[in-house]
């Protein structure tokens, strides 16, 4: 990892409750992300990844990729949403949005989005 200008590396400029809080929320993982994670293995998402001040719900570094699961509670946080997508991008990450209800009822066609966005050597399962 770069260093800034001090010297820190970006996980040093984290909040010191980055960790227990990432931990917090892989252990309180609900239904459809332990599903969606099950699917991910072979391009190597990992799940509630940190970045500043936000939490990525799967990110896989190797790709860029950072797929998001979002709630209802998505629907009124619109504003919120939008500068979390900005500063993630910023990162150079790209992001793929789906609802809850899409990866229970769709896990197929979620991964085939998933897949038609990783280099080839990181599709693994999904091709």
């Amino acid at each position: 990892m770069r260093g800034n200008a001090a010297g820190l590396t970006k996980r040093q400029l984290l909040p010191a409750t980055t960790p227990t809080r990432s931990r917090a929320l892989r252990r309180d993982a609900g239904p459809v992300e332990r599903l969606l994670k099950a699917a991910l293995p072979a391009a190597k998402f990992r799940h509630q990844v940190p970045f500043g001040p936000y939490h990525a719900d799967f990110c896989s570094h190797a790709a860029k990729l950072i797929v998001e699961v979002d709630d209802a509670m998505h629907a009124n946080r619109r504003d919120h949403d939008a500068m979390r997508t900005a500063f993630l991008k910023a990162e150079g990450y790209r992001l793929l949005r789906f609802w809850n209800n899409d990866v229970m009822t769709n896990i197929e066609g979620v991964l085939a989005e998933i897949a038609t966005n990783l280099p080839p050597e990181l599709r693994g399962s999904f091709a």
